[in-house]
């Protein structure tokens, strides 16, 4: 349903996308305790027996319910994805009857505890990947983001911006850190990179895409303590404090001044204005 309000979906044919596993996961986060896990390859093909989802398999391939799904590399392999009974598709597309399907299923199958936070991450994924396209449109011109979490429901707004820049900038360095290079994307809609804000949100208010990084969990951790930084030629620098008391620094020091992974298009390269800001303020020489 969320990927069809934001117009992802336009076609009868529902794939086992990265994109419908990154919303699956983050319902389940919504509602389930920290650490539980799953995977999408349980409840997609499990839905045809409901008698509006039809698989459809891969060449080659033969859909049987019995086949076990343990997997999304396995679902991947027999299945190219699914689609529904035309009747429900239209209902889905028009909005007012799709909010109205949302509800039911809602108020039917969840308990009264758990149907707001499913409210609130169906309303969040929608408004975020809006707000990811305004910032590739928009990419030198955004709007004042303060000025755009003012017009949206208080409820929503903070994780929604969060959630946008977060989609928009995990998308342009192709799931890549920008400054290691590592590119690690599961089969079950998990990536190994992180949306930073190169100038601090809570000091900037700036999530344009020339703000912004990918990077793994170390780099991140390593550019917000100083000890990793980016040179006036988008060289990687890396700080002579690693190399103090018990550190062992590893690859690290293999990376000073290779030049960062940076989007295609040079309108979305992070901005040296905020990488200056980042050398002068946090880069620890």
């Amino acid at each position: 349903m969320d990927l069809i309000a934001e117009g992802q979906i336009t076609r009868n044919l529902i794939e086992p996308s990265f994109d419908l596993v990154d919303t699956f996961n983050g319902y389940w986060s919504a509602v389930m305790p920290p650490g539980s896990k799953t995977s999408m390859a349980y409840p997609f093909p499990r839905l045809q027996t409901d008698g509006f989802w039809h698989l459809i398999p891969n060449p080659g391939h033969e859909i049987r319910y019995t086949d076990g799904f343990r997997s999304m590399i396995r679902l991947r392999e027999i299945c190219a994805g699914a689609k529904m009974d035309a009747e429900l598709l239209a209902l889905l597309v028009q909005p007012e009857s799709r909010e109205h399907l949302r509800m039911v299923l809602i108020n039917t199958y969840f308990a009264p505890e758990i149907r707001p936070a499913l409210i609130k991450q169906g309303r969040v994924n929608v408004v975020a990947y809006q707000y990811s396209l305004e910032l590739f449109d928009k990419a030198e011109a955004i709007e004042d983001p303060g000025d755009w979490m003012d017009r949206q429901e208080p409820e929503i707004a903070a994780s929604a911006r969060s959630q946008g820049f977060k989609k928009a900038i995990v998308q342009l360095y192709d799931h890549r850190c920008a400054l290691c290079g590592i590119r690690i994307l599961t089969p079950e809609g998990h990536t190994i990179v992180e949306a930073a804000h190169i100038r601090p949100w809570n000091e900037s208010k700036d999530d344009r895409p020339t703000n912004g990084l990918a990077l793994c969990r170390l780099c991140h951790w390593s550019f917000d303590e100083g000890l990793m930084g980016v040179g006036h030629e988008y060289e990687v620098l890396v700080s002579t404090r690693v190399r103090t008391d018990q550190n062992m620094p590893g690859h690290m020091l293999t990376l000073v001044d290779r030049l960062i992974f940076r989007p295609n298009k040079q309108l979305f390269w992070p901005g040296q204005e905020n990488l200056d800001y980042h050398r002068r303020q946090t880069f620890k020489n």
